[in-house]
């Protein structure tokens, strides 16, 4: 059975990341598990198998989980929603390390600052998820400051 909440969180990830983003976050076909506050409100939704797709701020704004951020990126048209960094940055980032505007190589030009965003290797890998320090014009025109401050690196697939 479908969480009564899972609706309204598609709503919102359309509204953050635009249209298909709800869908691709949360299938219909899909069962999650929903972890509430004390009074109700969603704070993570997480796969069957546990992995975090999202957590829900107080502002009701989801922010990713590496599973989350992979779903995005297999799911949006290139550049949407991410920054993409090249091998120069790739151990750093994985490791959790934030991304600095000179190592940005691309980036959706829609990106505000403050934006939840999964960050990507030049090849398309899903190496962090984080939130925009700058927004995508600064980025591309800064040569020094944290473009991202990643929240979750993502280990190389074996």
């Amino acid at each position: 059975m479908q969480d009564a909440g899972i609706p309204a969180l598609r709503t919102v990830a359309a509204y953050q990341y635009g249209a298909g983003a709800g869908r691709a976050l949360f299938p219909e076909d899909e069962a999650y598990r929903v972890e509430r506050s004390n009074t109700g409100r969603p704070q993570q939704v997480l796969r069957e198998d546990g992995k975090r797709l999202v957590s829900v701020g107080l502002d009701g704004r989801v922010t990713l989980g590496p599973a989350g951020g992979q779903r995005l990126v297999d799911a949006l048209e290139f550049p949407r929603a991410r920054v993409v960094v090249g091998d120069e940055s790739e151990p750093f980032v994985r490791d959790g390390k934030n991304v600095f505007a000179k190592f940005v190589q691309t980036v959706d030009g829609g990106v505000r600052q403050g934006d939840e965003l999964a960050v990507v290797h030049e090849n398309g890998d899903l190496l962090a998820v984080g939130r925009a320090e700058l927004d995508a014009e600064s980025m591309r025109d800064f040569e020094a400051g944290m473009a991202v401050m990643v929240r979750s690196g993502v280990e190389a697939a074996d």
